[in-house]
């Protein structure tokens, strides 16, 4: 088979992008396909791509396009529908908010989405960016919205077959597309083995690592840490960053975007990981801290609610408000030694049911139902 691999943009580096990168250590040979690619955005992250060959749309090639893709996003279906996928035999759409899914392949060829999550500015939630704020660009976005909108749906009947990254996405497949889909969890990169004791680690500070996005919440994490004075490692960078640094007691440090080869220090060292997302989809940094045996304390919204088993491998807060978290936190910190390593264990278990091997396996499963 002739392969492409099809994924929204690459000028940032998060979930989407990791399971861009395990699709490609699968196929190999598939060829990539991308809106927009930005090495000098994606910083430390771009040695993942540096040795692919990288085909990008014609608006990847007008200057400013880069930074004005979001604004102008109403070119979205001629930027897919411009990609020649002729000579194709299977193309895996690598989709979110920029909706690669929208291609347009022959009908011969099998083409599968994996979808990591509809575009929430086109169903009201919320997004990292406050687009509503301004009344002339609340106008301009609800006119642009409602084209896109059924443009999106239109283009998810041209999908073979979905597969969502969670049951939450599953479901929302169901309702926004009237589509059946089945689930396949993302690959986490955890470590093969940690440490078998489980030893309670010296360090007393609190992790997380995330895009620094309106969505993300990030600001609950930092005035909990500024009400209880407990040290805060914050991994990511984005558009907020300013913002949040102005919200930062002397407790909370920012740590930047970080290669991944110094994360695990960092995992093995945390109490737990916290995380305050509203709608994730899925949360892969959540599970890669709890491949570390971390416990996770978050937001009860989205897919986390499907990994994070309250009481057992951490703890879900449920009003999104600073207090809410730090009457998880008080629960974790009242745990004695032997329930605390105990979490740590379940967190670990938890995690090996997203190893890449089983995404690999399960992913290949799938497509061969097809193939023969």
């Amino acid at each position: 088979m002739k392969i492409a691999l099809v994924h929204d943009q690459l000028q940032e580096f998060g979930g989407a992008e990791r399971v861009l990168v395990a699709l490609k250590k699968i196929f190999p040979a598939a060829d990539v396909f991308t809106s927009f690619y930005n090495p000098v955005t994606l910083g430390v992250n771009n040695r993942h791509f540096k040795n692919w060959k990288i085909d990008t749309s014609w608006a990847d090639k007008l200057p400013l396009m880069k930074k004005l893709h979001s604004p102008l996003r109403f070119i979205i279906p001629w930027v897919w529908e411009s990609f020649d996928f002729t000579d194709y035999d299977l193309v895996i759409s690598s989709s979110g908010s920029y909706m690669s899914k929208g291609i347009i392949t022959r009908p011969e060829a099998l083409h599968i989405c994996y979808l990591h999550h509809q575009p929430r500015y086109l169903y009201f939630y919320q997004t990292a960016i406050e687009w509503q704020k301004y009344l002339p660009v609340k106008i301009y976005g609800h006119l642009i919205n409602h084209g896109l909108r059924q443009w999106d749906y239109i283009s998810s009947q041209r999908v073979d077959y979905f597969i969502a990254n969670s049951e939450e996405t599953k479901r929302r497949i169901r309702k926004f597309y009237r589509r059946d889909s089945s689930v396949i969890y993302p690959p986490v990169n955890i470590p093969k083995k940690i440490a078998t004791d489980y030893r309670q680690p010296n360090a007393e500070y609190f992790l997380t690592v995330s895009r620094l996005a309106r969505a993300k919440q990030i600001g609950i994490l930092i005035q909990a840490a500024n009400q209880m004075k407990f040290d805060l490692k914050i991994v990511g960078s984005g558009r907020d960053q300013s913002y949040l640094k102005s919200l930062a007691g002397p407790t909370v440090e920012f740590l930047g975007n970080l290669p991944d080869e110094k994360l695990p220090a960092l995992f093995q060292n945390a109490k737990a990981f916290l995380f305050s997302a509203i709608d994730e989809e899925f949360g892969i940094a959540a599970v890669e801290a709890m491949g570390y045996g971390l416990p996770v304390i978050t937001y009860a919204s989205g897919g986390l609610k499907e990994t994070v088993r309250h009481g057992l491998n951490g703890f879900l807060f449920d009003e999104l408000n600073p207090s809410s978290l730090i009457t998880q936190i008080k629960k974790l910190e009242g745990l004695t030694k032997n329930k605390y390593l105990q979490m740590r264990k379940m967190a670990r278990n938890e995690s090996e049911k997203y190893s890449f091997e089983k995404f690999k396996q399960q992913l290949l499963k799938f497509i061969s139902k097809f193939r023969n």
